[in-house]
C-alpha cells in the first residue's frame, strides 16, 4: 500500500469521525453547521499543508537522484578513459 493511499485513508476516516461526531453532539443547527464550517476549512488547510510536504520531499528525492546519477554517470566516465589509455599504452 502507497503512502498516499494511506494518507488518504487516514484523512477521510477522519473527516468521517468528526462530522459524525459533531453531527450526534446535542446542539442546534446553526452551531452543527458551523462547527462542520470549521471542520471543512481546518481539513482543507491540513490537506494542503501535507500535499506541499510531500512535493518537497518529492523534490528533494529528484534532486538526490539526480545527484547520484550525476555522480555515477563520472565515475563510469571516468573508468572508460582509464580503459582507452591503457588501450592506447599497451
Amino acid at each position: 500500500m502507497s503512502v498516499t493511499r494511506f494518507l488518504a485513508g487516514f484523512a477521510i476516516g477522519a473527516a468521517l469521525g468528526a462530522v459524525a461526531g459533531v453531527l450526534l453532539a446535542p446542539q442546534s443547527g446553526e452551531e452543527t453547521r458551523e462547527k462542520l464550517s470549521q471542520m471543512a476549512s481546518d481539513l482543507a488547510d491540513k490537506t494542503d499543508e501535507t500535499v506541499q510536504d510531500i512535493k518537497r520531499k518529492a523534490d528533494n528525492l529528484i534532486s538526490d537522484a539526480q545527484e547520484k546519477s550525476e555522480e555515477i554517470m563520472g565515475k563510469l566516465q571516468d573508468m572508460l578513459n582509464k580503459d582507452k589509455k591503457e588501450e592506447q599504452e599497451a
